[in-house]
């Protein structure tokens, strides 16, 4: 018998500290919504942000990212220039079991305006503040709420343990707690 989905990452929350802290209901009164939701979980952008700006006129690249590419940003609300990014962090800390992997949507508040939220699989065993990349492709600056919904994770439980985790090969952003940039 199968499971339904809410109960289930409401089990592994707990059982595992898949979530910390988890929001068992969606809170959306006042906010843009976050926490459980039917399929999935809504998490929040923490009130850190690092800004790309072009005023030392680096070339982007994702074996050599230069620092001075960012303005680091700590607020209720992050401004967003005109087709630029900013870098954040997940209010939320993760622990994804063996057994699953998840991916990340942009909420649809957010994609309305056109704003993009870019975050890449959450492999198995791995841990840690999702780092979030948060487009503006529109050409006014655009608002961030700080501690409001931002993406949506997404859960896919194998029936099978995968052979080799992201803890096993000891990823390079195991563990990341606060925005990580690129590594190689």
């Amino acid at each position: 018998m199968a499971i339904k989905a809410d109960k289930w990452i409401r089990e592994m929350a707990v059982k595992h500290n898949m979530i910390e802290p988890f929001a068992e209901k969606q809170v959306s009164r006042g906010v843009i919504s976050y926490g459980l939701s039917s399929y999935g979980y809504d998490i929040r952008i923490a009130d850190e942000f690092k800004i790309f700006t072009n005023i030392n006129t680096a070339i982007v690249d994702p074996k050599e990212f230069d620092t001075k590419s960012f303005v680091d940003f700590k607020g209720d609300i992050c401004i967003i220039p005109p087709n630029s990014f900013a870098l954040g962090r997940s209010v939320e800390y993760f622990k994804v079991p063996r057994k699953v992997m998840t991916i990340c949507v942009g909420k649809s508040t957010y994609a309305r305006c056109g704003i993009i939220t870019n975050v890449t699989p959450l492999e198995p065993e791995w841990e840690g503040f999702i780092t979030l990349e948060v487009s503006n492709t529109t050409p006014l600056p655009a608002r961030i709420y700080a501690n409001e919904g931002i993406a949506q994770i997404l859960f896919f439980e194998s029936d099978e343990m995968c052979e080799v985790s992201y803890g096993d090969r000891k990823g390079k952003y195991q563990g990341q707690r606060g925005i990580t940039i690129p590594k190689v």
